[in-house]
This record gives structure tokens, sequence and C-alpha cells, in this order.
């Protein structure tokens, strides 16, 4: 599949946004790829169109299926394989939060829990127990704050996140 340079240049970027979120750029590419093209594709086209070697194609495809991200889909009359990923927005990123709340938060919520039950926690200085305790009564509210954002429909998302920034600028005494 020959790209145009606004699909390339799309591409491209989301392939430099995801090594900065920690996350593979051929990884990140495939799934700017999915979402760009909008139809099912099979491994061995993605690879062509990335100019990316096959196995680094299926390794980073099952990564993204990890992620639920990416997901088999099937092409009348075609055996083959086909990989396809939501192409609402909103649910994407819904997905990519709730995957990163449960492979960052919720660990990190459990170690400091774990750390604050253990009973070696009272040979700890007063200032470590209260960093501890501080720090996990952060991860709990952002955790139950994330939780309730997820479950509002998207036009209410936007609405909350377009009143926050009103609020914010009444906040610091900004005129509209």
């Amino acid at each position: 599949m020959e790209l145009t340079p606004v699909k390339q240049k799309f591409i491209l970027h989301w392939g430099e946004m995801g090594t900065l979120w920690g996350v593979n750029r051929t990884v990140s590419q495939i799934h700017a790829l999915l979402y760009i093209v909008g139809k099912p594709m099979q491994a061995e086209e993605i690879a062509d169109t990335l100019g990316v070697a096959r196995s680094n194609v299926s390794n980073s495809l099952k990564e993204l299926q990890n992620w639920k991200l990416v997901k088999l889909a099937h092409v009348m009359g075609d055996r083959r394989a086909h990989f396809e990923t939501s192409l609402d927005v909103w649910e994407l990123f819904r997905t990519v939060v709730r995957e990163r709340k449960e492979r960052e938060f919720t660990p990190t919520i459990d170690t400091l829990q774990q750390c604050l039950d253990s009973p070696d926690i009272k040979q700890e200085d007063k200032e470590t127990q209260a960093r501890i305790t501080e720090t996990l009564a952060l991860m709990k509210t952002v955790t139950t704050w994330t939780d309730e954002m997820l479950r509002l429909e998207p036009a209410t998302l936007m609405k909350l996140l377009k009143m926050g920034a009103t609020v914010q600028k009444f906040v610091r005494g900004e005129k509209k």
C-alpha cells in the first residue's frame, strides 16, 4: 500500500510519540497505520507498507493485542489473518488509560499498601512513612477519578474537560 504524505507524517509522528510513552516505535506505527487506514490489514501488507521485518510486525501485533488495541478481523474470501483497531478515538483513549492503570497504577498501589502493612514500616522514620502514606492516598484518588472518568460518555467527558479549563482560568483570576 502506498501511503500519502499526510498518512506517512501521522504514522511517523505516532511512532515518535510512542517512544516517549515507553512504547516500541514499530508497535506505535502499526497501530497508527491501522487507525489511519481504517480497514483490516494482514501482517504482510503491514510489513510492506511500513518497510519493517515480518517478524517485527508479528511481535508488535501480539503486543498490541495484549494491550487490547488490535484484534483479529476476518475478511470474506481470505484465509489470512487480518488485524484492525477501533476507529473511535475515545474508545482507544479509554483502552490506553485502562491498560496503563492496570499495568502501572494498580501494582504501585499494591506495593505501597504492602509497604504500609509490613511490620517493617515501624522501623522507618516518620517522614518516610508519611511520604508512602501520601503517595498511596494520591494514587488511590487518581485511580478513583480515572475510573469515574472512564464511565462517562465521550460527549460528557469532553464537556467536563472544557469546563476544567474554564475553572482553571477562573481560579487563576483570568478573564475570558
